[in-house]
């Protein structure tokens, strides 16, 4: 049972400008269909790893919201992003961003891994199918949104 999955889309932009867009949780509310704000928590201001940040979720973009707990766990500037969320004691699922340079432009790869405990695992027996295109389609509207502001940007 695979509990992830990942959307790739070429943008027309070096890394070093997509990177701006991937690590700055702030501006994630222009891109995401679910993840509306985002802010830095526990005294973090940038993108490093062990920064804590918190985003403002409305889950497939409807319903109440609820914020989420995040920690980067990986942060190679102009090559990976990824961040946790969950607690300090519970990781519940991994979110990142994957960039790969080509030619005069960047493929961008955003992935989600959820742990494998076993409430997780019941979950994504009964909901996985649903929500794993749920994810696919969001994280595709993520990136196209991405590209369109990143390569506005570069023109």
């Amino acid at each position: 049972m695979t509990m992830s999955g990942e959307v790739s889309v070429r943008m027309a932009a070096p890394p070093e400008k997509v990177w701006a867009l991937v690590s700055d949780v702030t501006r994630i509310g222009e891109f995401s269909p679910e993840t509306f704000e985002a802010e830095w928590t526990r005294g973090s201001t940038g993108p490093e790893e062990g920064a804590y940040f918190k985003g403002h979720v409305r889950r497939n973009g409807v319903g109440p919201t609820y914020w989420t707990p995040c920690r980067v766990t990986k942060c190679v500037p102009n090559e990976v992003f990824e961040f946790s969320v969950g607690t300090d004691d519970v990781t519940v699922n991994n979110w990142g961003y994957r960039l790969e340079p080509d030619g005069d432009g960047t493929v961008v790869t955003e992935y989600y891994r959820l742990e494998p405990a076993f409430y997780l695992r019941a979950y994504w027996l009964v909901m996985g199918k649903l929500r794993g295109r749920t994810n696919e389609k969001g994280m595709r509207t993520t990136l196209e949104r991405m590209k369109e502001v990143v390569e506005r940007e570069q023109s």
